[in-house]
């Protein structure tokens, strides 16, 4: 039977409709799915990720919007529970095992936060800076900074073991303890700067991370090489893999027949480098999009970094979504000399004017506003043309020959 006009015309507008509603269905089943994904994994982090508390936040009330995140690297050969790494990271990491090395913050940075959206800033403190203990845990009033947490875990355990408190229970009430040190440590030294919220992580959280996302790029003034932390760089720009990575990171010396000169100052400016890098390629890889490498990074926190209680999670993604789009410098507090105390080599420095440098960058100027662009020279096109003008050339990545100058984020920098 022939099916008139009007009823084939109904018939497709039917299957349209279907068609339609089908693929609507689809849509919405993917996001409810997406959504449920989200829940669950901000759920299961924040229930697997160790927690401990600040003790109540250090430094004067600032004001509403900002914020302070310590972030802390431990050159430590285990995990936040006191296990041994896999022997397979030991050997990417050039770090033979969890006998070797302590509990010191190699890497201490102040992420300062603005509120309103203003540029953040990332402040590194010299890890061998002298300087007084809070407390004096262990009895020590004085030492290298990087030492604050390990001195005050020694004087923990000892304390709880004498009370005779479960081994397990002790190392992490130690590991609390030291961070507490550490954070009045540094709030103090930096002027009592209120400390918020605190990042731990350890050298295999670092590595991980780096494997989750690799290959990251990084350029380097000069080719480099050093038996101790297995790098071997030319220089230029390239692609470093996570071995690579953490050898980049942890390099400051070079055992090559070159005139070049590393200091441990150019590792922590190799660590903002790395930092800029890392958010670079964070950002073109759509990692805050991206749920399976979301779930490697959350399982990597899990087993190798510990925050502060109060710090929640979706809103530090949110911020380094933010940072990651180059909202943020990085600086390196001044030294005014080395010296020799108790054996060790140390940095002394000017605490006065570090402080008064710290308050600044905490607390710049409000922003001018730009002069307004003439009319002849705001377009770019010629009157009457109706040609373009050429586009600007890329970018060249910017070259930091010294510690002292701010590095600024948003292209991948050329350090020593």
């Amino acid at each position: 039977m022939t099916m008139s006009p009007q009823h084939a015309s109904r018939r497709r507008m039917y299957r349209r409709r279907r068609w339609l509603v089908g693929i609507i269905a689809v849509i919405v089943l993917a996001l409810i799915a997406a959504a449920a994904f989200v829940v669950i994994t901000y759920a299961d982090a924040n229930n697997g990720i160790r927690r401990s508390s600040i003790s109540g936040m250090t430094g004067p009330k600032q004001n509403t919007g900002e914020s302070n995140i310590l972030i802390m690297g431990l050159d430590s050969r285990v995990d936040v529970n006191g296990k041994p790494f896999p022997q397979a990271i030991y050997d990417q990491i050039h770090a033979e095992d969890a006998s070797v090395g302590g509990y010191n913050t190699n890497v201490l940075m102040l992420i300062h936060i603005p509120a309103n959206g203003g540029k953040a800033v990332g402040i590194s403190i010299p890890r061998d800076d002298y300087v007084d203990f809070p407390g004096a845990p262990g009895g020590v009033e004085k030492g290298k900074i990087k030492e604050a947490y390990g001195d005050a875990m020694n004087a923990s355990l000892q304390k709880l073991a004498d009370e005779g408190v479960p081994e397990a229970d002790a190392y992490q009430q130690s590991r609390t303890a030291a961070r507490q040190s550490t954070i009045k440590t540094v709030s103090e030294f930096l002027g009592g700067v209120r400390i918020d919220h605190f990042v731990e992580v350890t050298m295999a959280a670092f590595y991980e991370v780096a494997q989750a996302v690799q290959p990251i790029t990084v350029c380097l003034n000069h080719a480099t090489a050093d038996t101790f932390s297995g790098a071997d760089f030319p220089a230029g720009v390239q692609q470093l893999n996570a071995a690579q990575s953490m050898a980049f990171v942890r390099q400051r010396r070079d055992t090559t027949s070159s005139d070049f000169d590393m200091t441990d100052l150019d590792r922590t400016r190799r660590q903002q480098a790395f930092m800029v890098s890392l958010a670079v390629k964070l950002k073109q890889a759509s990692t805050f999009t991206d749920f399976g490498k979301l779930q490697k990074l959350i399982d990597v926190a899990k087993k190798d970094v510990a925050l502060d209680s109060d710090l929640d999670l979706l809103s530090f993604a949110q911020q380094a979504q933010s940072l990651a789009g180059g909202n943020i410098s990085f600086v390196t507090l001044p030294i005014d000399h080395f010296d020799t105390v108790d054996g060790q080599d140390v940095n002394i420095v000017d605490v006065d004017a570090i402080r008064a440098q710290v308050h600044d960058l905490l607390n710049p100027p409000p922003p001018t506003a730009a002069p307004s662009a003439s009319p002849s020279s705001s377009s770019g096109t010629k009157a009457g043309s109706g040609s373009t003008a050429p586009s600007a050339p890329a970018t060249p990545n910017p070259v930091y020959t010294d510690s002292s100058s701010p590095l600024q984020s948003g292209n991948v920098p050329c350090v020593n």
